[in-house]
């Protein structure tokens, strides 16, 4: 049987089947290993020969997912210059994420 969705999260969109793990933003702040996901926004649904696309999403479609691990990515370094002027900065940045598997697809 070959089932996927396309889900929104986070300002992007993924393309997800049940099993798949993925990194997301994380935009809801305190959630642990174990806890449950909800992607509302689901942007389209296949289920063997049954494709439902949505306007913008899908009604009734859901996809849950288990939060496997919160992580953070890579260090983003930021530097800023004028020249001529003794202007110098830099920053840093590390953006939060979860890793989630994906566990079912209900549309």
């Amino acid at each position: 049987m070959s089932q996927y969705a396309v889900v929104e999260h986070g300002g992007k969109q993924y393309r997800v089947s049940p099993g798949d793990e993925l990194v997301v933003e994380r935009t809801e702040p305190d959630l642990e290993a174990g806890d449950s996901l909800l992607f509302e926004r689901v942007v389209m649904v296949r289920q063997d020969d049954d494709v439902r696309v949505g306007k913008p999403t899908v009604d009734g479609a859901l996809v849950r997912g288990r939060i496997v691990a919160p992580v953070r990515g890579d260090k983003v370094r930021v530097f800023k210059k004028k020249r001529r002027k003794g202007y110098k900065r830099t920053l840093g940045h590390r953006q939060d994420y979860y890793r989630v598997r994906v566990e079912s697809i209900e549309a």
